[in-house]
């Protein structure tokens, strides 16, 4: 991902992250077996999934599910 102008997060080697032109980001999380893509844009998350899978053989199952709470 270093390759295609990601940044790896300095706190989780795990986590991968690019800042988009209009300021937002776009974060790619990767664990074993799986990985979760994170951003505002769901083109950008759609063109990223896309260009994942012409490189890697994938299965996108679909959004997170779930409730996140911060405290």
């Amino acid at each position: 991902m270093r390759g295609k102008k990601y940044r790896q997060s300095p706190y989780d080697p795990c986590v991968y992250f690019s800042r988009l032109p209009d300021g937002e980001y776009i974060y790619l999380l990767m664990y074993v077996g799986g990985m979760l893509i994170v951003s505002k844009s769901r083109s950008l998350i759609n063109k990223l999934k896309s260009r994942l899978s012409s490189e890697f053989d994938i299965r996108d199952l679909g959004e997170a599910k779930g409730t996140w709470h911060v405290d």
